[in-house]
Parts: C-alpha cells; sequence; structure tokens
C-alpha cells in the first residue's frame, strides 16, 4: 500500500457556491472581501473530509487580472486574506499542509494571453515570493502551455519551497496541453527546474490516465485532479469569462468521481484529489476507500 497526499477538491468553485454571489472574473477572490471567513470555512471541510493540504485562495491574485477589473490596490491585501484563512483553518483542525496556488496569468485555460517569458516570470514571482513564507509547497496550477510552465517554475524556483508544477489538459486528448503542445515535451522544462511533482488538473478526468502516462516518465511523484465540468466552452474562452458559462456535469458524484482516482492510483499516482465542481463529499469518499484499502494519507 502507498502513502497518498490527498489535496483538497475545488475552492473556488465551493467559495462562490457558499457566498451565493454572482460569479465574476476573478472568480472567488471577491469573496474574501464580501464574506471574510468563508474561505477559512471552506479549507476546514476539506481538512475534516480527509485532506491533507489547503490551497491557498490565491489562484486570480495577479496584478493583470485584479488591474482589468478594477482591483489594483487590493493585491497585498487579497493574498493576506488569502494565506490567514488558509493557516486560521490549519491552526483550527490542527494539522495538515499549506499549498500556495499560483494561478495563470489572463485568464484560465488562455495560453494565448500569456505575455512575454521575463515579463512573465516577474508577475509570477511577486506572487511566489510573497506566498513562500507562509505555505509549505508553491504550486503553479492549470499551467496551459510549455511556455507558461517555464516562467511559472522559473519564478517559483529558489524561494526554500517545494515547488509542483499542475498542467491542464486537452480535454480531447490527455498526451496534448490547451495549447496543443505535448505533454511529453515538458521533458526539458522539468529538467532545467527541477519541481518537486508534476500532476494534471482541470480537465475532464477521462483523459487523466493518458496525461499520467506521459507525467510518470518525468521521474517524479505525479498525480492529479481532475473537474467536473462537460467540457471547457468557447463562451468560456471568451475575455473576463466567469464560471457560469460552464455547465457541471451530472455524472460525476463522489463514488463515480473516487473510481476514476483509484485507477490514478492503480498508476502509480500519489497526490490525488479534486479541482473545480468537486467538493468536501468527493474527498470524503477518496479517504473512505483509502483508507479501506490500507493507503495512508500523508
Amino acid at each position: 500500500m502507498s502513502d497518498i497526499t490527498l489535496l483538497d477538491g475545488g475552492i473556488g468553485q465551493e467559495i462562490v457556491a457558499r457566498a451565493g454571489d454572482k460569479p465574476t472574473p476573478l472568480w472567488s477572490t471577491q469573496a474574501m472581501v464580501d464574506h471574510p471567513g468563508v474561505v477559512k470555512d471552506v479549507h476546514l471541510d476539506y481538512f475534516h473530509a480527509g485532506s491533507t493540504i489547503a490551497t491557498t485562495n490565491t489562484y486570480a491574485i495577479h496584478r493583470d487580472r485584479l488591474e482589468n477589473n478594477g482591483m489594483a490596490a487590493h493585491f497585498d491585501a487579497l493574498l493576506e486574506a488569502a494565506l490567514n484563512e488558509a493557516t486560521e483553518a490549519r491552526a483550527s483542525f490542527g494539522s495538515g499542509q499549506i499549498v500556495g496556488s499560483i494561478g495563470p496569468l489572463g485568464a484560465s485555460y488562455r495560453p494565448d494571453l500569456m505575455p512575454p517569458h521575463q515579463t512573465a516570470v516577474v508577475q509570477f514571482r511577486e506572487v511566489a515570493e510573497r506566498l513562500a513564507p507562509r505555505v509549505d509547497i508553491l504550486a503553479g496550477e492549470t499551467v496551459t502551455s510549455l511556455a507558461h510552465a517555464d516562467a511559472v517554475l522559473e519564478a517559483a524556483s529558489g524561494l526554500g519551497r517545494p515547488v509542483w508544477l499542475a498542467v491542464t489538459l486537452s480535454d480531447d486528448d490527455g498526451t496534448i496541453l490547451r495549447s496543443g503542445e505535448k505533454v511529453a515535451d515538458l521533458g526539458s522544462i522539468i529538467a532545467k527546474h527541477e519541481p518537486a511533482a508534476v500532476l494534471a488538473n482541470c480537465s475532464v478526468p477521462e483523459v487523466m490516465k493518458a496525461g499520467l502516462t506521459e507525467l510518470a516518465k518525468f521521474g517524479l511523484p505525479f498525480g492529479a485532479y481532475a473537474n467536473g465540468f462537460r467540457r471547457i466552452t468557447e463562451g468560456f474562452l471568451a475575455a473576463n469569462p466567469t464560471v457560469d458559462a460552464l455547465e457541471a456535469r451530472d455524472d460525476l458524484d463522489p463514488a463515480a468521481y473516487a473510481d476514476f482516482v483509484f485507477e490514478w492510483i492503480d498508476m502509480g499516482a500519489t497526490l490525488v484529489g479534486g479541482c473545480c465542481e468537486t467538493g468536501p463529499a468527493h474527498i470524503a469518499e477518496i479517504a473512505r476507500r483509502l483508507h479501506a484499502s490500507g493507503h495512508r494519507t500523508v
């Protein structure tokens, strides 16, 4: 049996659902201003469900994204609020690790919006430097392209924290990134920056096995956390998308999702959890099955 790092489930989606507000292009960021404490409650519910980590609600906190939505002046305060809610949840629960989330620049699933390399490194680095002193791990999430991977790994390196790289795959072919580039071609970038783990995230669970087959070849700990969307729509890829442009699946309840997760574990994955449209019930079912199977969550 294996030691499994059980990630949490969707953060932004869960916060938006609990806050009850209309989604904005900044996803769950606004909720920390309007509903202080709701993020802590989400983290706590995931810990109680069996997750061993809390992912900070910092995915959309970038200068460019805040400027585009009239919130540039709140950059530091939002980062502080997200870190406080995660650390307070861990203190209340009594254990767990905190993963500092570094989301994409521009918008999710849009490799075409990536700025030139050095510009991207500076923007990612600013977030990474603020997160690193208060988290256990840094994670570049929903990485859409080779250029995105290179920039976020360069930015997060050298800050005294392990770095995870989580790439998002084509919903039609798990061997391909959202950019159309091959997952296999990440090899030279991974060799250069030496992340601590490689994962696939925010893609439909059906393509994860193909993606993990490629990620496993890099010889690092690997894993996956899938979303529960039918697919990423053209409407969502428009400027300033909001999550209500996407449709949740009705065939991915906790039991069905856990079936996919155990396929990944059978392949050797040691980091598993959920992304958008998965919640504490999904994590609880995975935890139940892990313990029943003799695995240990770490």
